[in-house]
């Protein structure tokens, strides 16, 4: 069955389409990541998919029995309702459900005539059926269930809607769409009003759920456990993906090399076809030459790869600092409660200290101490020798707003020319005439490379960065994870974001209300430590013991024994005759894919593309085999 069925939408909003020919379709259970980069159109496609933009072009066809539910952006609440009662008010038509099977069950109690009993004892179990199908008579925990788990506190339950900030009244709403439990979920970056506890809530919850999803997320671990298929719009059009994000990225990159190969080719052959037919027009080989060229004219034109490609970036490396950047000594800081207390600890030259905790545990105000703008209560931080501090505010303050970004991005008193500013800026994905516009102009997205930009050109040796990843798409986030890594200075950042955290982190400082922990590691590691923790607990509490794991290795650098083998053996040859097979039979459906009888015909577009992806995951296993014997075949 099709629950959503979407077929050619088109959307303008100037002269050129934002969506154009986009299809698709949503079945029961699909969970769908829909990625793009920043302005590709992905929250247009998910209003008009929503009902509440028309599109230029196309439709969406909604099935007859589904309900559509979708995730509001702007919290709009009726007055006087508590916490509680708002998000109770999504499960109505359940309250009144169980009220009506109540109501139901008294008359049946009262009723003296027997055809009258049966006839309401047949209603009856209609409605006890709908009742238990949906769990209604535990309404008051299913609501409990969802409103902690997405970062409410039990006190929290009767306070009034209009005094929760702008962040947890988003938080109810996504509570409200989740109780509703429509058939087709439709939602605009679920958790960016959540901390890393919530959101790892929010992915079980939704891996687990039997509804049907189509999610714009920036958040790679979220679609990771949550995706099952993805959709990614790039120039107005819908390329499909089966698996999950980390699937997606690979099976992007080989799609990207045999469509880059097989566009070369073609290109190679049309160049050296219409040479013969220059040189050969008029002479001996005359009728050879018109006859290429008819054949020229009917040749179907190979698209290039559609490469979604990612800004430069880059930090050129400061001066040399001492081996001690920063040392932070018994530091204490509260407002209306503490926000941490007698936090000690030292970053030497060259680590990538990550900082996570819950939302409210003072980690913004941890970095604003360090910097000095905000004095601490006790405690001191001091800089060590030849430390010269780089601060990216994730309010984005550093900008001035009136200035054409061109001029905001120079650092104060360093002589930097015109031209090496937009060459800065290049590199950070700002070109052409968006280098004059002002500051306040710039979408979060632009504002945000250009803040990074003013950092990479102010030379400096210790990086501090507050939610650095909230603004940019998939690809600057990869970009900006690969500078960070090159980067030859001392990182301290702010995350929630769990995969930049573990590809950049090689220290994690985790922040609790009541403590805080240093973490000799990346975020696996973290989370290694917290099931480890767990199972020696719940080993304690059965009075058992288990010999401890090992934690997670890092890839091998050469001074590990070798891997032990994954693969049967092979001979390198042998893997690479059938590595050359797959690609060309890649290649060869490729060409298919391009005829335009198999365009014309949806069930042969899908067939194919279903066995380009099989084809693909055994060319990626292929490779992976091709590693291992070249390692260890001796």
């Amino acid at each position: 069955m099709i629950l959503l069925n979407v077929q050619n939408i088109e959307k303008r909003f100037g002269p050129d389409p934002v969506l154009s020919d986009v299809s698709f379709e949503v079945r029961p259970g699909d969970k769908l990541g829909l990625v793009g980069p920043n302005g590709a159109g992905k929250s247009t496609l998910l209003n008009i998919l929503a009902g509440r933009l028309e599109s230029d072009r196309g439709v969406v066809e909604l099935h007859s029995s589904a309900r559509l539910g979708y995730l509001e952006q702007q919290p709009e609440f009726p007055p006087g309702r508590t916490l509680w009662q708002e998000a109770e008010s999504a499960l109505e038509d359940l309250l009144q459900l169980t009220q009506h099977a109540e109501q139901l069950a008294q008359q049946i109690a009262e009723a003296e005539d027997d055809v009258e009993r049966a006839k309401l004892g047949k209603l009856y179990d209609r409605l006890q059926h709908e009742v238990q199908h949906h769990d209604a008579y535990h309404l008051n925990h299913k609501i409990e269930r969802v409103l902690e788990g997405l970062g409410f506190t039990r006190e929290m339950f009767t306070r009034p809607v209009e005094v929760l900030s702008g962040g947890q009244q988003n938080r109810l709403l996504l509570a409200k769409l989740l109780l509703r439990e429509p058939d087709v979920l439709l939602l605009d970056e679920p958790s960016n009003h959540l901390d890393i506890e919530a959101t790892e809530w929010l992915e079980n919850f939704l891996a687990q759920s039997d509804q049907a999803i189509v999610v714009v997320s920036h958040d790679r671990y979220f679609l990771d456990k949550v995706t099952t298929g993805i959709l990614e719009l790039y120039q107005g059009e819908v390329d499909e993906y089966p698996g999950n994000f980390s699937a997606y990225w690979n099976q992007k990159a080989e799609r990207s090399k045999v469509q880059a190969r097989t566009y070369e080719k073609q290109q190679e052959y049309i160049a050296k076809t219409e040479e013969f037919i220059r040189r050969n027009f008029y002479g001996q080989k005359a009728a050879q030459a018109k006859d290429r060229e008819k054949k020229l004219e009917r040749v179907e034109l190979v698209k290039p790869p559609r490469e979604i490609v990612g800004p430069v970036m880059g930090f050129p490396p400061g001066g040399r600092t001492g081996d001690i950047v920063v040392r932070v000594e018994h530091l204490s800081k509260s407002y209306d409660r503490p926000l941490f207390s007698d936090l000690t600890f030292d970053i030497q030259r060259g680590q990538r200290w990550g900082v996570l905790g819950p939302n409210g545990t003072g980690k913004t105000t941890l970095l604003r101490c360090l910097v000095g703008q905000v004095k601490a209560e006790s405690g001191m931080a001091a800089f060590g020798t030849g430390v010269k501090v780089g601060y990216y505010d994730q309010l984005l303050t550093g900008l001035d707003d009136e200035l054409p970004v061109i001029e905001a991005v120079r650092p104060k008193g360093k002589e930097f020319t015109e031209p090496e500013r937009r060459n800065l800026l290049a590199r950070f994905g700002l070109t052409g005439d968006i280098v004059f516009q002002p500051v306040k102009s710039l979408s979060g997205g632009e504002r945000s490379r250009a803040a990074l930009a003013q950092l990479s050109a102010s030379d400096t040796n210790f990086l501090i960065l507050d939610e650095p990843t909230n603004h940019l798409d998939l690809w600057a986030c990869d970009a900006l994870e690969r500078s960070l890594t090159e980067f030859e200075g001392t990182i301290l950042f702010v995350s929630h974001d769990r995969f930049f955290l573990n590809r950049v982190a090689d220290h994690l400082l985790v922040v609790e209300p009541t403590r805080f922990r240093v973490i000799e590691g990346n975020y696996e590691t973290y989370q290694f430590q917290l099931r480890q923790r767990a199972a020696e607990v719940n080993d304690s509490s059965r009075g058992t013991s288990t010999k401890k794991a090992e934690p997670p290795k890092k890839k091998d650098d050469g001074k590990n024994e070798r891997r032990k083998r994954k693969f049967p053996y092979r001979k390198v040859a042998d893997i690479e005759a059938e590595i050359f097979e797959r690609e060309t039979k890649i290649e060869e459906l490729h060409a298919r894919l391009a005829q335009p009888d198999v365009l014309r015909d949806g069930r042969l577009v899908k067939a194919c593309q279903e066995e380009v992806a099989q084809e693909q995951a055994k060319l990626a296993a292929l490779y992976e085999h091709w590693e291992e014997a070249n390692e260890l075949n001796g």
